[in-house]
């Protein structure tokens, strides 16, 4: 058995060596893909983009003549300079040659290329899923499909169905009393037996007339009546249909007052990065709406929301409340899929942890498929787990919260090092099915 591939190729490059090249350095491919997050805004984060690796992740064994000893002859193309029995001198650029002085030509220690959108996404999201939880209603009529609308008696031959026009076929040459070829064939061998007679009788002549005319009445009626006729073709039909589509809201809530240093905030970019990438895998629609707040809450772009610095004090249920009227306005839960990321130092005024936890318990909590509490610290190297005794004040308000919900999660980290792992740690295959 052979099989052609005959596949085109994206842009005319080869897509077997491509995808063969992502398999042999997907190591150091997923760590530029990851490394390049930063510089990125978070709706943008899988366009196309080029990429850098080290060559060095690239390197491929080969086998190749020992550079000492042996004799050996080469045909040299383009040759105009030497001749047969001439040595050949070794060039200025060292061992391995080709590498260019400090300063001189482009610099070729990186290997540079282009990463579709979809190849940055495999690569990102790798091995990973959303939790096991019940999908809300798919709503949305913007994307059209198609689907089986019966048979009509006129169409692409490609739509043919043989089953329905034999069917069809045969019914009308039983309606029709169209003769039968075993019927034909029986008359047929009568009237051979009777020729094939030595002595022929007067009845057998008669029926010999007999069988000959009745032959002939069947062949022609056989003639009228086709054994397919136009009019017993069947073709299989097709109309578009609304197909139904999923989509999700992001709400990114983070505080920003003056304890938030870039640091953090940086941390909770690449948290919300992460997440948002991993929900467009999922829905086909995802909105993004970014809180920020201090003693008070505000609705803004994404600029404002990572780079602003607002005085004032904190009270996390302002973001809760804000949140809270987005989603009665412009997101019904019955019709959108909600997912909550928020984003501390871990400060909150003492007063407001009691309204905190109503809030998330009575108000988010039954609405949201899944709500995640990222608790940011100051740059260092990262620290074992987060003990309750050291733990921040709203640290341990949502402590209470996250015991009684399996949809309300936690984390701390202080290192960017950190925020795949803890990524992966919360949405890692719990070996239930994928929604």
């Amino acid at each position: 058995m052979h099989i052609i591939d005959r596949r085109l190729n994206p842009s005319g490059k080869s897509l077997v060596n491509r995808q063969r090249f992502l398999r042999r350095a997907k190591a150091a491919v997923q760590r530029a893909v990851r490394d390049s997050v930063k510089d990125r805004s978070i709706k943008d984060i899988d366009r196309e983009s080029e990429i850098s690796i080290d060559r060095s992740g690239i390197h491929e064994p080969t086998l190749h003549r020992a550079s000492t000893g042996g004799t050996r002859e080469r045909v040299l193309p383009g040759n105009r300079k030497y001749l047969e029995g001439d040595r050949i001198a070794r060039g200025s650029g060292g061992p391995g040659g080709g590498s260019n002085a400090a300063g001189d030509g482009d610099d070729n220690d990186d290997f540079r290329f282009v990463l579709t959108r979809e190849e940055f996404l495999d690569l990102f999201l790798d091995d990973l899923e959303l939790p096991d939880l019940v999908k809300r209603k798919l709503i949305g009529t913007e994307v059209e499909g198609i689907k089986r609308a019966g048979y009509t008696t006129a169409g692409s031959p490609a739509n043919l169905s043989i089953p329905r026009t034999m069917q069809k076929a045969l019914s009308r040459r039983i309606a029709l009393h169209r003769p039968s070829s075993a019927e034909l064939r029986r008359i047929e061998e009568e009237i051979a037996g009777i020729e094939a007679r030595s002595s022929v009788t007067p009845e057998d002549r008669e029926r010999l007339e007999a069988l000959q005319a009745e032959a002939a009445v069947i062949r022609r009626r056989r003639s009228l009546i086709a054994y397919i006729d136009p009019v017993d073709l069947r073709f299989r039909r097709f109309e578009p249909v609304p197909k139904p589509i999923s989509r999700a809201v992001m709400f990114c809530l983070m505080d920003v007052s003056g304890s938030m240093s870039e640091h953090m905030k940086d941390l909770a970019k690449r948290f919300f990065t992460l997440l948002y990438l991993f929900l467009t895998r999922c829905y086909r629609h995802v909105d993004v709406i970014f809180i920020h707040h201090t003693d008070r809450a505000a609705e803004v772009d994404e600029d404002t929301f990572f780079h602003s610095t607002v005085s004032g004090g904190t009270l996390v249920s302002s973001a809760l409340e804000q949140m809270m009227e987005i989603v009665a306005g412009r997101y019904p839960p019955d019709d959108w899929n909600i997912y909550v990321a928020q984003a501390s130092d871990g400060d909150n005024m003492t007063r407001d942890n009691e309204k905190v936890v109503s809030l998330m318990s009575k108000g988010i909590l039954p609405i949201a498929q899944y709500v995640a509490y990222l608790e940011v610290g100051r740059d260092g190297v990262p620290e074992p787990p987060v003990q309750t005794d050291d733990a921040s004040n709203l640290w341990t308000t949502y402590a209470t919260i996250a015991e009684k919900h399996r949809h309300f999660v936690m984390r701390k980290v202080t290192h960017r090092t950190e925020i795949y792992p803890v990524f992966r740690d919360l949405f890692q295959p719990k070996g239930g099915s994928v929604r």
